[in-house]
């Protein structure tokens, strides 16, 4: 069975060939790239290079990668043409950058973080940027006055379905939306030892929770003001610490109330590894995508209907190099990326503190 991490991998390699007629985008310079650590989603950059002619793979560093998920990287043209390092402080030391995906696992990833600006160096990371409180602070503080960019690989907001959601509230069809209700349940499959010890992975929320948090609040337009929540594990001994049901319930700041669950229970029978979930309830009508039926709209002037066709595909990646090299706006905002942190830190904290917080 194909885990989660081979699958991103193999839609990186269909994104490469999908671009063969797609025009490349031209940088003002040569920016020189590296990357720390093959965890999560490297095929998000991996999958660009070959429309930017002009971003090197200069180097990466292995920085205890996933075994497996490191075999896959290796394989690309790009990453074997750059330069090895076993881990990133050497990397930043001798290799002249100008821009680093922080990919390794969550417990390292904060500090990792630090160095690169320390280097004055631009960042799309891996989420989340921290695991807690102090260090997301001092993200902030080290990326706030630096002049140095910083984005999160957050590309499920730059999928067309969700790209169709946003697009279905900001026209008004649907009015004022009082309810959100998120879902992200994926097969188990084998997990790499580093998500399954509390240090190295955070929580299930603080891995998975921040795609669904973003795309409840970017494609609703509404605001998440306060969090009640659990997260537990239930058999499955071999996973460790990791958690495999989460659920959270978000006043929201007009009043509405907004629920995300996740799980790590479904089915290896089920067709496609993961089962996300976006369901917007507003004053005039609802409009949700699900995997099986595709967006769906129904109104008080129109029967339940399929959205199409739904917007193209655009890049998270794409969208902070054309931000920082040409001059465009970021779809995924500083702001948006701090607070998408912040809720999820906080909803981590009342699921293991059994108590509503305010975010």
């Amino acid at each position: 069975m194909q885990t989660r991490r081979a699958l991103l991998l193999a839609a990186g390699v269909t994104t490469l060939l999908s671009q063969e007629s797609e025009p490349p985008i031209r940088l003002p310079r040569k920016i020189r790239l590296a990357i720390i650590g093959f965890d999560g989603h490297p095929g998000e950059i991996l999958g660009q290079l070959r429309r930017l002619p002009d971003v090197e793979l200069a180097a990466y560093a292995v920085d205890g990668s996933d075994p497996q998920t490191l075999a896959s990287s290796l394989k690309n043209a790009s990453v074997q043409q750059a330069k090895r390092y076993d881990e990133y402080a050497p990397m930043l030391e001798r290799e002249k950058l100008d821009v680093v995906a922080v990919c390794n696992n969550d417990g390292r990833r904060t500090r990792a973080i630090l160095a690169c600006a320390a280097k004055g160096l631009h960042v799309i990371s891996e989420k989340p940027l921290a695991l807690n409180r102090p260090d997301l602070t001092a993200v902030k503080q080290a990326y706030s006055h630096s002049g140095l960019r910083l984005s999160m690989l957050l590309p499920m907001r730059f999928d067309p379905e969700y790209l169709a959601l946003k697009s279905i509230v900001e026209s008004g069809e649907i009015g004022e939306v009082a309810q959100i209700t998120g879902q992200k349940s994926y097969q188990l499959g084998p997990r790499p030892d580093w998500q399954k010890q509390r240090a190295s992975y955070g929580s299930t929320v603080l891995w998975i929770g921040a795609h669904m948090i973003d795309l409840m609040r970017h494609c609703s337009g509404r605001e998440m003001v306060e969090v009640a929540g659990y997260q537990s594990h239930v058999a499955f001994p071999a996973i460790g610490a990791m958690e495999n049901v989460t659920a959270a319930v978000y006043k929201l700041d007009n009043g509405g109330v907004a629920t995300l669950h996740m799980d790590y229970l479904r089915p290896d029978a089920a067709p496609a590894h993961g089962d996300d979930r976006l369901r917007l309830a507003g004053t005039q009508g609802i409009a949700e995508y699900m995997a099986d039926l595709g967006v769906v709209v129904v109104t008080g002037k129109s029967k339940p209907h399929q959205l199409t066709p739904l917007p193209a595909k655009k890049s998270v990646f794409l969208d902070f190099l054309e931000s920082v090299y040409l001059g465009k706006p970021q779809t995924l905002t500083t702001a948006d990326i701090y607070r998408v942190n912040e809720i999820t830190i906080v909803t981590h904290e009342a699921s293991i503190e059994h108590r509503f917080k305010v975010i």
